[in-house]
Order: C-alpha cells, then sequence, then structure tokens
C-alpha cells in the first residue's frame, strides 16, 4: 500500500526525519519498503495570483501576463489556452529549476520580456488530464512554495 507521509503525520507524527520515521514503522511491525518521493525535484516554484492578460502584439497564440506571488509582480509571457485573469498558478521564477532540468532566466519572446514561467501539472513532472496551466485552489497562499506548501498538504491525499 502507498501513502503519503503528510497523511501519516496526520495520525502519527512523532519528532522524527522521514528515514528515521519509516525504520521505526518498520520495528513496530509495519513494514516499510520503501520510501519514494511523491513528485519529482524542482524548485523555486511558488504560488501566483494572474493580475491580467493581454494579447502578444506578434504572435497568436502567446499572451502577455502580469502576475503576483503577494510580494511582487512579474510580466510572463504565456502560451497557455487556459490563462486567465484571476486564477491561481505555480510561477518559476527567475532561477528555478524544472524536473527536465530546465533553469529559467529572463527571456525575450517575439520581442516581449518574459520574467519566468507559468506551469502547467506536466512541466513539473506530476500526472494531468487538463492541457494547460495548473490551476491552483482560490486559497492556495499567494508566494508559497508549491512543494512544501501545496504539494505536501493540499493534494497529498
Amino acid at each position: 500500500m502507498r501513502f503519503s507521509e503528510s497523511w501519516l503525520r496526520e495520525w502519527i507524527n512523532p519528532p522524527v526525519d522521514t528515514p528515521q520515521l519509516g525504520h521505526r514503522l518498520t520495528m513496530i511491525g509495519l513494514e516499510v519498503d520503501a520510501i519514494e518521493r511523491a513528485a519529482p525535484a524542482f524548485s523555486g516554484v511558488v504560488v501566483a495570483l494572474v493580475l491580467s492578460v493581454e494579447p502578444h502584439p506578434e504572435a497568436d497564440k502567446l499572451k502577455i501576463t502580469r502576475v503576483s506571488d503577494g510580494t511582487s509582480e512579474f510580466q510572463i509571457v504565456c502560451g497557455a489556452p487556459n490563462v486567465t485573469t484571476g486564477i491561481r498558478v505555480p510561477l518559476a521564477t527567475l532561477g528555478a529549476q524544472l524536473p527536465d532540468g530546465l533553469v529559467i532566466k529572463s527571456a525575450q519572446l517575439r520581442g516581449v520580456a518574459s520574467e519566468g514561467m507559468l506551469c502547467s501539472a506536466t512541466e513539473l513532472g506530476l500526472p494531468s488530464a487538463v492541457d494547460g496551466l495548473w490551476v491552483l485552489p482560490d486559497d492556495a497562499p499567494l508566494g508559497a512554495s508549491i512543494v512544501s506548501k501545496i504539494l505536501c498538504t493540499k493534494f497529498s491525499r
């Protein structure tokens, strides 16, 4: 059987790290075969709110968005079909590293500056049945790390 550590810690939560928790469970007769990551490793991805969406003057399929992480605003050029004002989405900030090894840098896309990348679940190495951006719940805290605040709590069950 597989289950997440965050779910398990809702029931038992000794002040030990993950490997020690696995060892303790095995010692009491609940054999732990393996401890695996629930999601691929990535960093620098936070919750952002889409403030505005405008058409790109040089590309029909691209849009110029303005997003906020709760502290700063960023201009992001985005090609996702589902980008709309008012949604919360994962923002890969400058310097973020995605699971495929891509490091996010400032770029010019068809002559417009882009200061990061709005992400789909697939781009973060997660399963998804949706084409386009991963739309997060309305109560996802702006600026929160997708890895530590979202994957480890909201979507771990």
